[in-house]
């Protein structure tokens, strides 16, 4: 398992066979608007640990048939890096209006908590997700897309539809019950609690 992975690594699918795996950043879909440094695939990787735990919330989901769908997981720390060169570069506005309308300067982004220069993501326990319905093949409605910063991406936040706000909520249960704890500001962030490298930001390729 995980093999060509540093040791206590795993790919994800591994473990949980139905994820689906969107991992938008080794595409052009993304608030960069290009594949981001060191994704060479669209596959999540996390700590076997995490995988395991995740594997518990997917468990649960499967029973109220929905599936899990990992928009990202596992991030180089070159992706940090490139994500912190486009944030500095103010020329390149082309992703604005779909990911970050609500802000004319792209450095509020990081004093809002959305890009960071170390990620949690580095050191291989936190994975952004939603569900999918096993019946309809389609995502759940939740508010906002993936990476669509600002206060609706945020838990509690006002302005989303019932149905929205019930469906955060519910796959917030998921993962409290699998071990991970949310972060306040996307709905989509989660982290494995007790991760096993707490102290430790790993920078190989997504391959």
């Amino acid at each position: 398992m995980g093999a060509g992975l540093p040791e206590g690594f795993a790919y994800v699918r591994d473990l949980i066979p139905d994820v689906v795996e969107e991992m938008y950043y080794a595409t052009e879909h993304n608030f960069v608007g290009a594949p981001i440094d060191g994704y060479q695939a669209r596959r999540a990787i996390l700590t076997r640990k995490a995988a395991q735990a995740l594997g518990i919330a997917a468990l649960a989901a499967q029973v109220d048939g929905h599936r899990l769908v990992i928009f990202d997981a596992y991030r180089p720390e070159r992706a940090v890096r490139h994500f912190m060169r486009w944030a500095e570069d103010a020329q390149d506005v082309r992703t604005q209006a779909e990911y970050y309308p609500e802000f004319a300067d792209k450095q509020a982004l990081i004093s809002g908590g959305f890009i960071a220069k170390r990620s949690g993501h580095s050191r291989g326990s936190t994975v952004d997700l939603t569900l999918m319905s096993m019946e309809t093949g389609k995502m759940l409605e939740m508010g906002t897309d993936f990476d669509r910063f600002g206060p609706l991406a945020a838990h509690g936040a006002e302005g989303i539809s019932e149905t929205a706000a019930q469906n955060r909520a519910y796959l917030c249960r998921l993962m409290l019950g699998a071990g991970f704890v949310p972060y306040s500001a996307e709905w989509w962030h989660y982290t494995l609690k007790d991760e096993p490298y707490p102290d430790t930001y790993f920078d190989f390729i997504v391959k």
